[in-house]
């Protein structure tokens, strides 16, 4: 009987995976580059980086232009949710929008953040918080680090007039987006501010969003989990 021949690529991407699913590298690893596996693997260049493509399409790893390529956050995941501005979302619903901005201002990031946004440990990002509302309801708490390279004027914004969204989408159009999922307690300050208890569940989404020059931002969106479905917010 014939020997099946694995394609050198699919050889890279198995050994690849076996690091990640046996723990020996975490999320957040730093993978070998495609010059280490051209030179591991004995293969072309095009090779490796076909291997690490598709596996970053598969969201295993992420690519951080000018850091390397690293092992994505396991719940992390592409979405096909329609990314939309919350303000249109509940104007349409004909109820009243208006947000309170409560923070606005330049971070510093850590390792994590740094590879989120392309840019390196100890760098500085904007960094938004902004909580809005349906009606007079608190209904999410949005906050966002945006890379400062691709949006240089973000500070200089006043978000109770525009979302951070709208003038993102304006200033450096999304090409591409990811989404991370999932049911939180929130802290007390972030439950005082939704007006919900402590034990209240939370619907928590991480965004992660592209434009063709870049990584552009991480928001990070909570809304209590009693008015809050994916793709729309809800008042009851």
């Amino acid at each position: 009987m014939t020997q099946v021949k694995i394609a050198k690529y699919s050889v890279i991407k198995q050994y690849i995976c076996q690091k990640i699913e046996s723990g020996q590298w975490p999320e957040h690893s730093k993978v070998p580059s495609e010059n280490e596996l051209t030179e591991q693997f004995s293969v072309s260049r095009m090779t490796a980086r076909r291997a690490l493509q598709e596996l970053t399409e598969q969201g295993l790893l992420v690519r951080s232009q000018g850091s390397g390529t690293f092992v994505a956050t396991f719940k992390s995941q592409s979405s096909l949710l329609e990314i939309r501005n919350i303000a249109d979302e509940i104007h349409e619903r004909g109820h009243e929008y208006h947000a309170q901005q409560l923070d606005l201002k330049s971070v510093e990031v850590n390792e994590e953040m740094a590879i989120l946004l392309s840019l390196k440990a100890g760098d500085k990002a904007f960094f938004s918080s902004v909580l809005h509302f349906e009606n007079d309801t608190p209904i999410q708490l949005e906050q966002r680090f945006v890379n400062p390279k691709l949006v240089a004027e973000y500070l200089q914004q006043d978000f109770t007039e525009i979302t951070p969204h709208e003038y993102l989408s304006s200033e450096a159009p999304l090409t591409e987006a990811t989404h991370e999922v999932e049911a939180i307690l929130a802290n007390v300050d972030i439950c005082n501010l939704l007006n919900i208890t402590e034990s209240a569940p939370c619907l928590q989404v991480k965004r992660r969003t592209w434009s063709r020059q870049g990584v552009v931002s991480l928001a990070i969106l909570t809304s209590p989990g009693n008015k809050y479905r994916l793709g729309s917010h809800l008042v009851f």
